[in-house]
């Protein structure tokens, strides 16, 4: 079955995650350091901060950011639970910002949600596209609120050649099997900030420092969430190949906008001339007429070995949300879960796998012509 979005591991990857598995050192060490300033290089952010996962990632950034109880962060309801779990945890309330058709946050409607007890703008860079960063840093800077971007889809994206990781406060990246590049698990904090980094570093090892020889020194709260020695040798291997990983899925996802741009059954996310995504998703947005037998051609679409995945259901639908906060509703947020399906997309596909991922889609869609 071809999945919505796969790793590709090649000969080389291979080769370095053997090599560390020969040597003295699994741990953490000085290949997670080498990733670390292979991101840097690769972003044009001062600062990386490897984690375990990109969910230790977002903990390590809300905690080293203060947030508490006391806190509202504003964010968007369409992505991951853990973009909103990792800062819930700290006590802080979720104030949801409706979304626009391509499943990014509307940073038009996110002034209007401001408070006193607002402490951060919480934004998702969906499928990989970029949100319009520039306006909500804008906003960010007018009310003196802290902007972190979960960028768990979006390492290698850019806007105007800049790549994603160097716009905002704090940004996350992840390196789960099925994101741009892998290192099994993993995740990282990118940022300017020096302070932020030196917490960041304390809060992935326990809080503790090393002082001399065997006397080290807990000086803060902190868990054992460090990326290993074998990931960052595999996440390092990975990010040479990232550019044509994204060059692959880029040329795969115009194939599908050529072939998609006439239909009037579903849409497609648009991207702007000065933007380029990591396309991690190529996600499809059914017309309206289709949302009740959606379920029937998710079905049939996966029965013809397309393996494809629905990203995502609003995290305020969830129970422990509706417990929690009670019941809320956001029109597009709601549509775009109700219409969205993502098809497959990734480095591992060739133009003949995209051509039948395309034909079947087609083919099954078009059943229901006489809806539209």
């Amino acid at each position: 079955m071809l999945s919505y979005s796969t790793q590709l591991i090649d000969k080389e990857d291979i080769e370095v995650v053997v090599n560390v598995l020969k040597g003295n050192l699994l741990a953490q060490g000085p290949k997670v350091a080498k990733f670390e300033e292979d991101l840097c290089t690769y972003t044009g952010a001062k600062y990386a901060v490897a984690f375990n996962s990109a969910t230790s990632a977002l903990s390590g950034a809300y905690t080293v950011s203060k947030i508490t109880e006391k806190d509202e962060i504003i964010t968007t309801p369409v992505s991951f639970v853990a973009t909103s779990n990792m800062f819930v945890s700290l006590g802080a309330k979720p104030i949801w910002c409706d979304i626009k058709s391509d499943g990014n946050i509307d940073e038009n409607k996110i002034e209007e949600l401001i408070t006193k007890k607002t402490k951060a703008i919480v934004v998702v860079d969906f499928a990989g596209k970029p949100v319009e960063i520039k306006k909500i840093k804008e906003i960010a800077k007018k009310h003196n609120l802290l902007l972190i971007q979960d960028s768990s889809h979006a390492l290698g994206s850019s806007i105007n050649t800049q790549k994603i990781g160097s716009f905002s406060d704090m940004t996350i990246f992840s390196f789960h099997a099925i994101k741009p590049i892998t290192t099994s698990e993993g995740g990282a904090v990118l940022t300017d900030n020096k302070e932020y980094v030196q917490a960041l570093r304390l809060y992935r090892s326990h809080g503790i420092v090393k002082k001399e020889l065997w006397d080290s020194d807990m000086q803060s709260m902190g868990y054992n969430l460090r990326m290993t020695e074998v990931a960052a040798a595999l996440g390092s291997s990975q990010l040479k190949k990232l550019d044509n990983f994204i060059k692959i899925r880029n040329e795969i996802s115009d194939y599908y906008n050529n072939r998609f741009k006439n239909e009037k059954l579903f849409s497609t996310q648009k991207l702007k001339k000065n933007t380029i995504s990591s396309r991690h998703l190529y996600p499809i947005i059914l017309n309206t007429k289709l949302h009740s037998i959606k379920k029937d051609i998710f079905k049939e679409l996966q029965k013809r070995g397309l393996g494809v995945q629905v990203h995502y259901k609003p995290i305020y639908e969830n129970s422990f949300y509706i417990q929690k906060y009670g019941k809320t509703s956001l029109h597009v947020a709601n549509d775009f879960y109700l219409g969205e399906i993502s098809i497959p997309c990734n480095q591992s596909m060739s133009m003949d796998d995209a051509k039948y991922v395309a034909d079947t889609f087609l083919d099954v869609i078009h059943q229901y012509k006489y809806l539209g």
